[in-house]
């Protein structure tokens, strides 16, 4: 009987120490930057994810590419969106203080120049979006439109695809002064679908936004093969930065995004698979 209660008081001790005891927390996944990426496919991304691993938790703020690489370098996320590659100055901000700035490409996008739906244009050529954006060309009429002076909205400076659109069609050039910046590509969807003289770009995940029209670029529109084989001229990757290799979810999580279920999910958001 002494036994008996000596082996029963154990395990009543055994049992308290164990509900006592703190639940293991699973590790947060934090994955900042790209609106492109973060405002559908990477949170589409996530609840697929969580759905077989239930015990994961992430974070996701789509603020802009340039807050994505910020974030790497200061040790704030684990994964930073971008559709843009890393400037000289970012790696070098990143090398100061000891980051790997470590590129993967999650998928393919074309930035999609848009016009009003009602507007009767149906293509431009390079030179006339390079001149539209840079403000050479104010007014419709310039382009074989009726009169009305264009009205441009563009990411804010913090975007990638602001950063993007003007390496790959203005050369370099500053924006138009008039031009007014949005904070997403749905806000410049919303924009240009509401003002019969607006143009603006989106990423092809927004193509199906109402109100809106794509242009063709020099005979060219944005399509999953022209962006592909890039004879889309406003091609170019996404991209996960990392400090160096990832390890434990953060790594689990970034092979599901390059696997096949998720690319298939990336392909009928509207972006292009890397496969």
């Amino acid at each position: 009987m002494k036994t008996k209660s000596i082996l029963s008081i154990f395990l009543s001790a055994l049992a308290l120490g164990i509900a006592a005891a703190p639940a293991v927390r699973a590790e947060k996944i934090v994955i900042k930057g790209s609106d492109t990426l973060g405002a559908k496919l990477v949170p589409m991304l996530a609840e697929q994810y969580k759905a077989v691993n239930p015990s994961a938790t992430f974070e996701i703020a789509a603020e802009g590419s340039t807050t994505g690489i910020a974030a790497i370098i200061d040790n704030t996320a684990q994964i930073g969106m971008s559709s843009r590659r890393a400037k000289a100055t970012e790696l070098s901000a990143a090398a100061a203080k000891g980051v790997s700035l470590e590129a993967t490409v999650v998928a393919y996008d074309g930035i999609a120049v848009i016009i009003n739906a009602g507007n009767p244009l149906s293509g431009l050529t390079r030179r006339q979006i390079g001149q539209i954006f840079t403000g050479d060309i104010t007014d419709w009429s310039a382009v074989g439109d009726k009169p009305g002076k264009i009205s441009i909205y563009t990411r804010n400076t913090s975007s990638g695809t602001y950063a993007d659109f003007k390496e790959l069609a203005m050369n370099k050039r500053d924006y138009a002064k008039s031009s007014q910046k949005m904070a997403g590509n749905e806000q410049i969807a919303a924009e240009v679908a509401k003002n019969p003289n607006g143009i603006g770009y989106v990423g092809l995940a927004y193509l199906g936004s109402p109100g809106i029209k794509t242009l063709a670029i020099d005979g060219a529109l944005p399509t999953k093969q022209s962006v592909y084989d890039e004879k889309y001229p406003y091609a170019r990757p996404t991209f996960f930065y990392t400090n160096g290799r990832l390890a434990g979810a953060a790594a689990a999580f970034l092979d599901y995004a390059l696997g096949d279920e998720a690319q298939r999910t990336a392909e009928k958001i509207g972006f292009v698979p890397i496969r």
